[in-house]
């Protein structure tokens, strides 16, 4: 990693900037609790996981697509006979969802301003827009950015276009997350640089197993203030 290269840090968002991933989990327990007499929460779960799966690439990523296919999967187990009263306590469980404020995981702000002051720093997230420009805006985070960019994936050709907009180099580009398959992996593949921020709970789609990295241009920490020892 050569840090006289880079010009642009970019921050993931769920998880890396704010808890979000824990309020899914404890979504869908509550929507086990609901269907309860349609299987078990073992069993729900995998249906659901299946159904998220399905649905990427029509809804994408968030919190809407998420809610749509919680009723997917309840008119699956129910064998489309899920009573309406079921349906509109699952939409709640979403609107609930969404209205919530996110905690600001601990010493994020303090990095960012340290940060900010030698890079131009970028939020590089995906999900449903009106949700993260939600969060973002609660959050108090947002002056610290130069720019948001709410990717429909982050695979290499995505990061690809947001490079070409930003119209900088891989080598000028660092990239903070919580996921190696959407913030480290598809970054290194570019030839950028990644720091990975490991959180303690991550959506499945999330889960890769560990690779090899560049080692050049990759580093691993504990928490999101260690990167201000490697910057």
């Amino acid at each position: 990693m050569d840090l006289l290269k880079i010009k642009i840090i970019g921050f993931d968002a769920d998880d890396t900037l704010w808890v979000n991933e824990p309020y899914y989990r404890e979504t869908e327990n509550e929507f086990f609790n609901l269907l309860k007499d349609y299987g078990s929460s073992d069993y729900l779960s995998q249906v659901l996981l299946e159904v998220e799966l399905n649905n990427i690439e029509t809804y994408g990523f968030g919190i809407k697509a998420f809610i749509l296919s919680l009723i997917e999967t309840a008119l699956k187990v129910s064998g489309n006979k899920l009573d309406s009263g079921l349906i509109g306590k699952i939409i709640a469980l979403g609107k609930a969802q969404i209205t919530r404020q996110n905690e600001i995981l601990p010493e994020t702000e303090t990095v960012l301003k340290r940060l900010s002051g030698k890079y131009r720093l970028i939020v590089a997230t995906k999900g449903d827009l009106l949700d993260q420009e939600r969060k973002l805006k609660n959050s108090g985070l947002l002056p610290y950015f130069h720019h948001i960019e709410v990717m429909s994936n982050k695979k290499a050709v995505n990061y690809r276009q947001l490079l070409t907009h930003l119209d900088i180099l891989p080598e000028e580009f660092l990239m903070v997350g919580n996921s190696l398959k959407s913030d480290v992996v598809p970054v290194l593949e570019l030839g950028g640089n990644a720091i990975h921020v490991p959180f303690h709970t991550t959506w499945i789609y999330e889960d890769i197993p560990a690779a090899e990295l560049p080692g050049s241009r990759f580093r691993k920490v504990d928490k999101i203030s260690d990167i201000l020892e490697i910057l």
